[in-house]
């Protein structure tokens, strides 16, 4: 048996550390580049298990896709007018976000 945890396992425990907060509150992370715009369309705990398990190709997918990427300075302006609350799931030192909001900014 393999002892690494199953990708159920993994969205199960992510899903525990998913919660919402506000943009306001990660200012710190987005100035040092760490924030990670999660499309809304999206599994959020899908993009965060393929994170952990380091699979480049599905990311260069969905970054070619405009699915999965930095956070454009219109959209962080937008987010920070009005203090959007985001869902957000930690991969140090990453801290990816998604608008589910219905403000649908490209």
């Amino acid at each position: 048996m393999s002892s690494s945890p199953s990708r159920d396992e993994l969205k199960a425990k992510l899903n525990l550390e998913t919660s919402r907060i506000r943009w306001h509150e990660l200012q710190t992370y987005f100035a040092r580049g760490q924030v990670v715009r999660v499309a809304p369309d999206l599994d959020l705990l899908e993009v965060a298990s393929e994170l952990t398990a380091d699979n480049r190709p599905r990311f260069e997918q969905w970054m070619n896709e405009g699915q999965v990427g930095e956070v454009a300075p219109d959209i962080a302006q937008a987010w920070y007018d009005r203090n959007a609350e985001l869902w957000a799931v930690v991969i140090a030192p990453w801290v990816l976000v998604q608008d589910r909001s219905g403000h649908v900014l490209h």
